[in-house]
């Protein structure tokens, strides 16, 4: 059985037969897709694609599969200088599609697959090796004071750097922010920000983007300025030119992100390769780590559900906060 199960689970009968009509049948896979972000499905398929290539080549059944040879498909992944978070993202995939077709509890439960795991973890160590560093506010500073003023590409990577960084938000969530969806005063911008990674079921949620002092690193002005410039009165705030330098009508992807950061990158003569979309993201939590800001303040800017992640930014930007050794002198 070597086909893959679709992204999102269709109920089958014991007979292994479908017991819907096809109309039936395409409208519970539209919402149980919408079950799942894009990016995750996405990622769960080339996973899944990597599986069954590998499994052809070795002999095994991708589906359902034996735990050793998950954890053989594991270990030859650290072996060839994967990282823990790489692994881990491909085992859950596996794990993922074995329950979409019934197979519960996964395979990759078992303890075999677990303690390969264990062992993966111990040997490689789950500090992710290669990340991309954060943008915190003296890096960012640099990278603006290299974007021009006045061009429009300029004043719209002025704005989403500034934006991207003050609201803290997902790469996904920047690119998706519309003119309606905000909400200015004096304190400054009120985003609503209709869907999120942890919010699929589009409740929404606010966050405030306040005004700063000085006008050319003034989040709410730097967006104010684009927007007229740019002509923008509805839709979508942050588009993309096309190849002859037009303005489109057209919504950048959480890709186009990731560009505008190492380009900004290379005009202020930084390393692109260690930065990314990201890096806006975390380089405001590291900032508000070594701010003292609380960890729960950040949280709420962030929208981090779990304080894990949240705490390795807070590691990180208050490594010099009190630190002991500052206190000694040769």
């Amino acid at each position: 059985m070597s086909d893959p199960p679709s992204e999102s689970l269709v109920p089958v009968s014991a007979a292994g037969m479908v017991p819907f009509t096809a109309e039936e049948r395409e409208r519970v896979q539209r919402y149980t897709t919408l079950a799942n972000a894009e990016s995750t499905i996405r990622s769960y398929r080339t996973a899944w694609a990597e599986w069954v290539e590998w499994c052809a080549g070795r002999g095994f059944d991708p589906l359902p599969a034996v735990p050793g040879a998950i954890a053989a498909f594991a270990t030859e992944m650290a072996d060839a200088g994967a990282a823990v978070a790489t692994i881990q993202r491909k085992v859950a995939a596996i794990g993922r599609m074995h329950r979409e077709a019934g197979i519960d509890p996964p395979p990759t439960r078992e303890l075999a697959v677990q303690r390969a795991m264990q062992g993966i973890r111990r040997s490689l160590g789950v500090a992710p090796r290669g990340a991309r560093k954060p943008l915190t506010t003296r890096e960012l500073r640099r990278l603006l004071a290299a974007v021009p003023l006045d061009t429009l590409a300029g004043k719209r990577d002025r704005a989403l750097l500034l934006i991207g960084f003050y609201s803290a938000g997902r790469r996904s969530e920047v690119v998706a922010l519309d003119v309606a969806d905000l909400e200015e005063d004096a304190d400054g911008l009120r985003l609503t920000i209709r869907r999120s990674k942890t919010d699929q079921e589009g409740e929404g949620t606010l966050k405030g983007v306040p005004r700063k002092a000085d006008a050319d690193l003034c989040p709410v002005r730097t967006l104010a300025a684009w927007l007229v410039a740019a002509g923008i009165t509805s839709g979508p705030i942050f588009r993309r030119f096309d190849r002859w330098g037009n303005l489109t009508a057209d919504r950048l992807t959480d890709q186009s992100v990731a560009l505008i950061v190492k380009r900004a990158c290379t005009r202020a003569g930084v390393d692109p390769a260690r930065y990314a979309g990201h890096s806006l993201r975390s380089g405001f939590a590291t900032s508000a780590a070594a701010a003292q800001v609380a960890e729960a303040s950040i949280m709420r800017q962030t929208g981090h559900r779990s304080a894990l992640m949240v705490r390795r930014y807070v590691r990180h930007g208050s490594v010099f906060v009190d630190n002991a050794a500052s206190y000694v002198n040769l």
